[in-house]
């Protein structure tokens, strides 16, 4: 049985996994609360399925880019479970997790999230001839930059989506596809069905090693030299 966690944003999910089944899995709006709503969550989630932590054989963590805090509790909690059980952990990219439920359409993919200071992340996925691939690394652009880039019909997915819906519609028109929010919540079932796939193929993160995508480093000033 495996288990994914995604804390990379407002929006925190998990699920437990077995061939290729989804056993349970929670997702829920945290905000800032992920240090205190996690493990909670974790410990439901296993009681619901009439499990405990020693069933666990791999664990899937979403590794950004998001939230600083929320990264840090989900990967934490990841490492430290996969260290104290002995069974390997993978860590998979969040805006790959957010396109990837949109897979089946065929066409580019495009997740966005809120960097701040008026930028985005993004990356672009698609599904060809049955294979997932990636066309574009996550990078860190603004959404007028993005849209000059876009040459065909490609679907914009991610917690922002909604702030910049009008500017992706204005700009692109037919272009631009936006999946309903309900059909573009991301679940932890999808970020499971990606780290299985490296799972299966032994390609495993080392979990002293295993960081979060940042994109950009924390706010933090640098105290003054007297």
């Amino acid at each position: 049985m495996q288990l994914a966690i995604d804390t990379s944003t407002d929006t925190a999910s998990v699920a437990l996994v077995q061939d290729n089944e989804v056993l349970a899995e929670l997702t829920w709006r945290s905000g800032q609360n992920h240090t205190v709503e996690l493990l909670p969550q974790l410990a439901h989630l296993l009681n619901q399925a009439k499990l405990n932590l020693q069933s666990i054989s791999g664990i899937i963590v979403a590794k950004g880019p998001g939230s600083f805090n929320g990264l840090r509790v989900g990967i934490s909690t990841a490492k430290g479970l996969a260290f104290s059980l002995g069974i390997p952990i993978v860590g998979i990219s969040t805006l790959e997790v957010e396109a990837y439920q949109h897979a089946e359409i065929g066409l580019p993919i495009c997740p966005i999230f809120n960097a701040g200071r008026g930028e985005i992340a993004a990356a672009m996925y698609q599904r060809q001839d049955n294979e997932w691939h990636q066309l574009a690394t996550e990078h860190i652009t603004t959404a007028e930059a993005l849209c000059s880039q876009i040459t065909t019909k490609t679907i914009f997915c991610g917690e922002f989506i909604p702030i910049i819906d009008s500017l992706l519609r204005k700009q692109l028109k037919e272009w631009a596809l936006i999946p309903t929010a309900a059909s573009g919540l991301r679940r932890a079932s999808f970020l499971a069905e990606l780290g299985l796939k490296q799972l299966k193929a032994g390609d495993y993160n080392n979990p002293a090693t295993l960081q979060p995508i940042y994109l950009r480093r924390p706010p933090i000033t640098q105290p003054k030299h007297r």
